[in-house]
């Protein structure tokens, strides 16, 4: 019986903490515009932000959207050979051993382009050319 109570506050708990959440209308709307045809839709509230994940063109993307619509950034998974060189050279470098998951291409508000590689529990930020920005937790 303790087994039982044990499992179901850790599948409620679990549940709040990663609970899909309701856009505000106005970042529904510019999200709605931008992507037409995007399919597996799911909001996340994130630093206040609203986070959408959803698969476009066959692709998984991402995008932080603020209560008034407006785009903060977009996400994009793409091969790992599509990072560039500096990247790779850097991973293999600093993180011997380690294997990338997955990599993104983020496309910030301002056009700006910054590349993640992602590792086991964290994400590793570089900028346009390559150059290390920051290691995050996934």
């Amino acid at each position: 019986m303790k087994k039982i109570f044990f499992f179901c506050v850790l599948f409620v708990g679990l549940t709040a903490i990663a609970q899909e959440v309701k856009p505000p209308a106005a970042a529904k709307s510019a999200f709605m515009k931008a992507y037409p045809a995007a399919t597996k839709v799911k909001w996340e509230k994130e630093n206040g932000a609203y986070e959408v994940t959803f698969v476009n063109n066959g692709g998984e993307m991402s995008a932080i959207y603020d209560a008034k619509g407006v785009l903060k950034e977009s996400e994009h998974e793409i091969k790992l050979s599509e990072l560039p060189a500096p990247v790779m050279t850097y991973m293999k470098a600093h993180y011997k051993g380690i294997t990338v998951k997955n990599a993104a291409k983020i496309t910030k508000a301002d056009g700006s382009i910054n590349y993640e590689a992602a590792i086991k529990g964290k994400d590793v930020l570089f900028d346009a050319n390559g150059k290390f920005i920051k290691e995050a937790k996934d």
